[in-house]
């Protein structure tokens, strides 16, 4: 069923995971929430070391760690 729909699923590459990892680091220092690193930190850096634009509604979060990512925002 998900073929059908277009949806491309692709497996991250290391190098978002160490961006995620990178990024957690800097959201941890002003006193971050302790735990796992939140699921938009590795979907930010897939986006960002895949090139590829991030549909969201969260942009502040994304803009702030994620400086090189276009962001496309619906409009409420």
């Amino acid at each position: 069923m998900l073929a059908e729909t277009g949806i491309e699923i692709m497996p991250i590459p290391r190098a978002a995971l160490f961006l995620a990892a990178k990024v957690f680091t800097q959201y941890r220092k002003p006193g971050g929430t302790r735990g796992g690193v939140p699921p938009d930190f590795f979907i930010g850096a897939h986006a960002a070391v895949s090139g590829l634009s991030l549909l969201t509604r969260d942009t502040k979060r994304f803009q702030t760690y994620f400086k090189s990512l276009t962001l496309i925002s619906p409009t409420a």
